[in-house]
């Protein structure tokens, strides 16, 4: 087709194009060609010969989750899919309903929350590329994350799928993530950018905040995927930012990505977050998904009426606009084909292997937190001959299927109860789901009463509660309703703590909850969204054959408005339908308990091991740094109990008597490490002087402020060892 495509406009094109044509980009067969000049002179030779009818096509959908290449002369589609903790079932060309194939069962990985709580860049590196074997064998060239929207509330209901509430954190973990979903010759598509930090009028509440929170708060962990991950791709937000939406935001998109980061690869909407033609033409967008389409035009391409559609043909047919920047949209949509589809040295991928369960299983028992153990209530010896009452409706519910775009169809999904089971061999269990989040009042009313029975009749209580996917839970769509429990689970605890006082409550949640019940248990433990390994992971750890060694990646407030977002009212969160305020403004999470002095009911970093560690002998290389040094922080780490644990050092660093407003303390350095019982070990945190810049909103840009500065070395970040005094000069 393409030879004979030749053949017929030979008289039209140079001969020195048909030998480059002929020699070069030979779609079907040539690998992908890493210099970077060379790649641009096939990427023109591509465009030269396309039509403007064409180039149109591949700037926007040709299906829910399929964008268009050029068949007749062998350039293929992309293809994409949700989500970022596994691949989404397949879907129908043209509606929302799933196509009922056979063969896309996937396995379910940790949600991001979980995956962020490991504070492990390895683990987060392991589960990007397992997770990219899998979008490979789907055949698919965009996965549609990871998720790095800053945690700014505990009612937004996408949480789950993020990385927490510490820009430096969600940087460190998003980068090895990307690099290994893209060693697959997959792209990731890091999203939601930006400031997209609810779903309650995601899809028109403008939002208003600074341009230091913006920087140092909301953009990080976007920047570090740019340009430290190299993401080939990246998803705009439902929401405006200063009166523009983000999927074509002249400042987001066009100042800070493309030209502040060079970035360049492909920006992609939200589905259906287009709004107006100039502006996706204008402002940065490079491919449209999700438009509602207009059925008339055609049953299997009904798309042409998008945004970036008929309009946008018609506008560079008349010469309003350039042609110049359609082909640049294409050329970005030509290299990402080169990185992806037309890289025929990628390798092809597998799914549903050990390999993957394994990873599954290590992030989930990794994220485990570990809140409260009075009386070392866990971990329950396996071989004693216990009975044990499961309550909650969590124990048996399954967390793959719903919440949104994020849900899976999975191969296999070990429920709390069932790895309870095949762990604890002699132990005597009694289940009641204790409440219903279907039921009504009376069967709800009974559903308490029997739990109550089993409660009082048991050694201890496994009270398997928390959130879940349906709406207003954790889920895309909807946000929180209430920041205590649904389904009065609250009042089923407290009543269940009145006839036995051996109680552990393992949430099952991507958000922080109110625990009006905290005093009267005795083990509280945060166990996420699992995934495919949900059961095994939480019996290992309740066994003690796993050490649990997960840390919060965000603040648990002892109630709502002791967060920064709800502190100053319904403007700041949720808004007033129109519009929003962040007015915390940089103090997000921990760096509002802190600066503020508000104390949480647990503490971002927070997280207990059984055993115990001992921080000591912490000291900083030199006194004083220069603005191109970098500080190191070494530090011991002693195993002080009697089993092997892993522990991770934090490192804070605030400037006393700054000449800006800062947070007392802001993490900038981490290590996890593993310690047998008894044993010490020696680490070293390098931190580059440059990560204590401030933005300045006057210039415009990074600044050093010299001076004193304080660091804090500990555990948690409400549990510090040591603080070091040190100078920039």
């Amino acid at each position: 087709m393409f030879i004979k495509y030749l053949q017929n406009r030979v008289l039209l094109i140079p001969f020195i194009l048909i030998a480059i044509l002929s020699n070069q980009i030979k779609v079907h067969s040539q690998s992908i060609n890493t210099n970077e000049v060379l790649l641009n002179t096939k990427i023109d030779s591509i465009i030269s010969i396309l039509t403007i009818e064409e180039k149109i096509a591949m700037c926007h959908a040709q299906s829910k989750f399929s964008s268009a290449g050029v068949p007749r002369i062998g350039i293929p589609e992309l293809w994409m899919s949700d989500g970022p903790h596994g691949i989404r079932p397949e879907m129908n060309w043209d509606n929302w309903n799933y196509a009922n194939w056979t063969n896309d069962y996937v396995t379910a990985f940790p949600a991001l929350t979980c995956l962020a709580a490991t504070f492990n860049p390895d683990l987060s590196k392991e589960y990007g590329v397992s997770l990219g074997e899998e979008a490979r064998y789907r055949k698919k060239d965009v996965l549609l994350g990871p998720g790095v929207n800053i945690y700014r509330t505990p009612l937004n209901g996408r949480n789950f799928e993020y990385l927490g509430e510490d820009p430096f954190l969600a940087s460190e973990m998003v980068v090895p993530y990307i690099h290994g979903v893209q060693q697959n010759g997959v792209a990731a598509c890091v999203k939601h950018y930006a400031l997209n930090n609810q779903e309650q009028w995601r899809g028109h509440i403008n939002v208003e905040v600074s341009d230091r929170a913006l920087h140092e708060i909301y953009l990080p962990a976007f920047k570090a995927a740019i340009i430290e991950g190299q993401s080939w791709s990246i998803m705009g937000a439902y929401n405006k930012f200063r009166g523009e939406h983000c999927c074509h935001n002249q400042i987001l998109l066009n100042d800070i990505l493309k030209n502040k980061w060079a970035f360049d690869g492909v920006v992609i909407s939200d589905w259906a977050g287009t709004h107006n033609t100039n502006q996706a033409i204008h402002n940065g967008l490079d491919i449209e998904m999700g438009t509602p389409s207009n059925k008339n035009i055609s049953k299997r391409y009904p798309y042409n009426n998008n945004f970036l559609g008929l309009s946008f043909l018609e506008k560079i047919n008349t010469g309003e606009v350039k042609e110049d920047i359609l082909n640049d949209k294409v050329k970005r949509i030509l290299r990402l084909m080169y990185r992806t589809t037309l890289n025929q040295d990628r390798p092809l991928g597998s799914i549903n292997n050990k390999a993957h369960s394994n990873t599954a299983y290590k992030v989930a028992t990794e994220g485990i937190v570990l809140l409260k153990n009075e009386d070392n209530l866990l971990p329950i010896d396996t071989h004693n001959n216990l009975n044990i009452a499961i309550i909650g409706e969590n124990a048996k519910k399954s967390m793959t299927i719903g919440g949104g775009s994020s849900e899976l169809k999975v191969a296999y999904e070990i429920s709390p109860i069932e790895g309870l089971k095949k762990h604890f061999k002699n132990v005597n269990f009694k289940f009641s789901s204790g409440y219903s989040s279907n039921a009504n009042e009376a069967e709800n009313y009974r559903l308490n009463n029997e739990a109550l029975s089993i409660a009082k009749e048991s050694d201890i209580v496994f009270f398997i509660g928390g959130l879940n996917k349906n709406s207003s839970q954790d889920s895309e769509g909807s946000d929180r309703q209430q920041y205590n429990l649904p389904y009065d689970q609250d009042g089923l605890i407290e009543s269940i703590s009145e006839v036995n006082k051996n109680i552990a409550v393992i949430l099952i949640s991507g958000n922080a909850i109110r625990m009006p019940w905290l005093s009267d248990v005795k083990t509280v433990m945060q166990s996420w969204y699992l995934g495919s390994e949900a059961g095994n992971a939480i019996a290992s750890i309740i066994s003690g054959e796993v050490n649990p060694s997960g840390k919060l990646p965000f603040t648990f407030p002892k109630k709502l408005m002791d967060n920064g977002a709800h502190y100053y009212g319904e403007l700041s969160y949720p808004g007033n339908g129109e519009t929003q305020f962040y007015k915390e403004d940089i103090l997000v999470g921990y760096r509002w308990h802190d600066t503020k002095k508000i104390t949480p009911n647990f503490a971002f970093g927070y997280g207990l091991s059984y055993t115990s560690f001992d921080l000591s002998k912490i000291n900083s290389d030199k006194k004083s740094y220069s603005s191109t040094d970098s500080i190191k922080i070494s530090c011991e780490v002693k195993n002080t109990g009697t089993l092997k644990g892993s522990e991770v050092v934090q490192v804070y660093i605030g400037k006393k008597n700054s000449k800006v407003k800062r947070a007392l303390k802001e993490l900038k350095g981490f290590k996890k490490i593993s310690v047998n019982e008894g044993k010490s070990k020696k680490i070293e945190i390098k931190i580059g002087v440059n990560k204590l810049a401030y933005y300045s909103e006057k210039k415009s840009e990074w600044n050093i402020e010299k001076g004193e500065y304080i660091i804090y070395v500990g555990n948690a970040s409400d549990n510090i060892t040591k603080e070091l005094k040190i100078t920039i000069i």
